[in-house]
């Protein structure tokens, strides 16, 4: 079976001359991607269209200007995390990529490096999928349906790269295939609910457009459309359609929860159970195929197990705090998780096993080896918490050790997973004050999973029950109210997709990031100096347009009242 990972060998690069006419793109023209040496309609058929969702989705490595853009690429926005109560930055110091630590410290200025490279990757990205639509769907040899299902893929990974411009920027310009040079557009041209508007359609047709099922792994089909549809709407507080959309996954049958949460770090488990949209990667061919995003961001590795790696994002007390559970295995939702701090493998009390599969700590397994201070690049500054979700054991055999970037694998990122997918309809149900039973069910389900990956046969080890004191228990229907529940899901979401770059975005559509990020510079403090002075204000929660690209554009990013 062919896979986009074998697809990709001829069309990785950024910028690389493809057959069919992409062509180059230049920094200053992102907007409007002019192809060379078009093809015509005659010429292309159903090889030459795959060529060009290939090329399209190509896009998602976050690869194609450099390895500090890929951070901010658009697959895990972990440095959009920085902002949250969840994060730091890590790194040698703050100095190192400093417009990292801006983010980091609610410092946001329209020169900030982070939101020019969001700008660039969406829009180049967003180009690629519109040259796809419109040639294909001008193509004159594909049938009717091959040509639907092609530009519902297109479709839904434009509507996915157009949501990531929504949650961040306050306004930019919106364009589709039908636009001669977006180049024109303004910023100003639609709102944000009419840019919504026009992301939920290309959902919509992309869900009733596409196959169950691809025959190349990583190509989507029509849950994955429902999936970025939930969340889209998730964003929107649209309870009704998270719920509709996430059924439509749930009720498929093509998923289900890992039996062991270290399943989600094993590039062995690619392509099943939770993955739902994934980003297909691979450590066999050119390292235009790794996961920059995430793998600059390795652990420094005593022993120089994958390399020394950046170390950048790392988890804040705060997180770690909030894997505490209380005697019954449930976690303190009456906010008192920070009454005490989980600091050492030698805290007495209980913890969500979760902690242990999410980050290191000092004196506790990471993958078979010992994690120790030799593996933190400053521990005095950022302390001990190296995430690990994206890294498999270093002795794997899809692991390429000591080589840039640092614990590159063949470990796929999957962007949606199907534990997230439960977590949208239970807070779906919850908001809606509808099925709350259900929606503990759903809740359960996940918490069920934690508590049977303590697993002293699973290899690798990453959990030590004899030494931690691993707690977590189903919530029980005693005292479920929708209040309660609603704490419940929401600190559920907090743990299970820990380290996912999902953290800010869900405090900005609950309307508590400022509360919740001000209140956490406080209490962070304690550990990092540089919370003392820092603050999060309201004018600040969506990016400004990068000020390079507001200049080259005349006045056309003026954004009239």
């Amino acid at each position: 079976m062919k896979t986009i990972k074998n697809l990709l060998k001829t069309s990785m690069v950024a910028g690389m001359a493809l057959t069919f006419g992409l062509g180059t793109v230049s920094c200053d023209s992102m907007l409007d991607t002019k192809p060379n040496g078009v093809m015509t309609s005659e010429q292309i058929g159903e090889d030459e269209a795959v060529e060009m969702l290939t090329s399209a989705y190509a896009t998602l490595l976050c690869h194609y200007f450099g390895n500090n853009e890929s951070f901010a690429g658009p697959i895990n926005n972990w440095v959009i995390d920085l902002r949250s109560d969840d994060a730091l930055k890590g790194g040698d110091g703050v100095t190192m990529e400093g417009y990292m630590h801006q983010l980091e410290i609610g410092n946001v200025q329209a020169d900030n490096d982070v939101l020019n490279f969001k700008w660039r990757n969406n829009f180049f990205s967003v180009s690629r999928c519109n040259t796809a639509i419109k040639a294909i769907r001008d193509a004159e040899s594909i049938d009717e349906t091959r040509k639907r299902q092609f530009i519902g893929e297109m479709k839904a990974l434009r509507a996915y790269y157009y949501f990531d411009m929504y949650r961040l920027f306050d306004r930019f310009p919106y364009f589709d295939e039908t636009v001669a040079n977006p180049s024109e557009c303004r910023a100003d041209q639609y709102t944000r609910a009419e840019i919504l508007g026009f992301i939920k359609a290309d959902l919509k047709e992309a869900y009733r457009d596409m196959p169950e099922t691809q025959e190349e792994a990583g190509r989507f089909n029509r849950y994955v459309a429902a999936a970025i549809m939930a969340r889209v709407a998730l964003f929107d507080s649209d309870w009704a359609t998270v719920e509709e959309y996430s059924d439509y996954v749930i009720k498929s049958g093509k998923y289900d929860l890992y039996p062991n949460f270290l399943d989600m770090s094993k590039p062995e488990y690619n392509n099943m159970y939770e993955s739902v949209m994934a980003v297909q990667f691979s450590s066999a061919n050119s390292p235009d195929q790794f996961n920059f995003n995430n793998c600059l961001n390795c652990t420094w590795s005593e022993g120089n197990l994958y390399g020394n790696g950046d170390d950048f994002y790392l988890a804040s007390q705060d997180l770690v705090n909030a894997f505490r559970t209380d005697e019954h295995g449930l976690p303190y939702l009456d906010g008192t998780q920070n009454s005490e701090s989980v600091t050492s493998a030698d805290y007495a009390g209980n913890v969500d096993p979760r902690l242990d599969f999410t980050l290191g700590r000092i004196g506790m397994p990471w993958r078979s080896h010992q994690y120790n201070e030799k593996w933190c690049r400053n521990l005095e500054l950022y302390g001990q918490y190296s995430g690990k979700k994206p890294y498999p054991s270093p002795e794997s055999p899809y692991v390429k050790p000591g080589i840039v970037p640092w614990g590159a694998s063949s470990l796929n990122y999957i962007i949606i997973r199907y534990a997230d997918v439960l977590l949208m309809k239970a807070e779906a149900l919850i908001e809606q004050n509808k099925d709350l039973d259900g929606a503990r069910a759903l809740i359960n389900q996940i918490r069920t999973k934690a508590d049977r990956s303590v697993d002293a046969s699973y290899t690798p080890v990453d959990c030590n029950p004899m030494v931690a004191n691993y707690a977590v228990s189903p919530y029980p229907a005693s005292g479920w109210t929708q209040d309660y529940a609603r704490r419940a899901v929401r600190h559920e979401r907090r743990v299970e997709l820990a380290m996912e770059g999902l953290r800010w975005f869900d405090l900005l559509r609950w309307g508590t990031v400022i509360e919740t990020v001000n209140k956490y510079y406080q209490f962070e403090s304690d550990y990092q100096e540089y919370y003392k002075t820092a603050h999060l204000s309201e004018g600040s929660l969506y990016f400004p347009i990068p000020v390079g690209q507001k200049d080259n554009a005349g006045d056309l990013y003026d954004i009239k009242k």
